[in-house]
């Protein structure tokens, strides 16, 4: 699995005129689940999601999680972030999972996520799976991240 991670000031995702999620603070975390990822690689990811220390602390320094600095994540599927792009001048999407395992696998990472954040008192919202969505934001930083699982 991968996620692109951009700390955000606020983010929202719009889907035929309708606003199905939203954050003020937080990450926006764009996941693209790959042929052979599993429930493990989801947890993995999820950890990191939740620990990793981008957001700056007293002293300017990037040592605050996403739970320390009080924010939420935004979920947002996002196929094309498997594509092999090695070669050629057209994205490969044969490392992507089949939709129907790549759905199944984003919402796992998403019921473990509400699971998680409702403990640490992280918000989780989502965008909706296959649907074409649009995504603003305004990067806070702006600090972006590819995390591997």
């Amino acid at each position: 699995m991968r996620a692109l991670i951009q700390r955000v000031t606020r983010a929202e995702v719009v889907v035929e005129d309708e606003s199905v999620g939203a954050i003020e603070g937080g990450l926006l975390v764009l996941v693209g689940v790959e042929k052979g990822d599993d429930e493990a690689r989801a947890d993995k990811l999820l950890h990191k999601l939740l620990h990793y220390r981008v957001f700056a602390d007293e002293n300017d320094k990037m040592n605050l999680n996403v739970q320390q600095a009080g924010g939420s994540l935004l979920l947002v599927s996002q196929f094309t972030l498997a594509a092999d792009t090695g070669s050629g001048m057209r994205p490969s999407f044969s490392s992507a999972a089949p939709p129907a395992e790549g759905e199944r696998l984003f919402a796992y990472l998403v019921d473990k996520a509400r699971e998680h954040g409702r403990e640490l008192g992280v918000g989780i919202e989502t965008g909706r799976f296959g649907a074409n969505m649009q995504v603003s934001l305004l990067n806070d930083g702006p600090v972006t991240f590819l995390l591997e699982s």
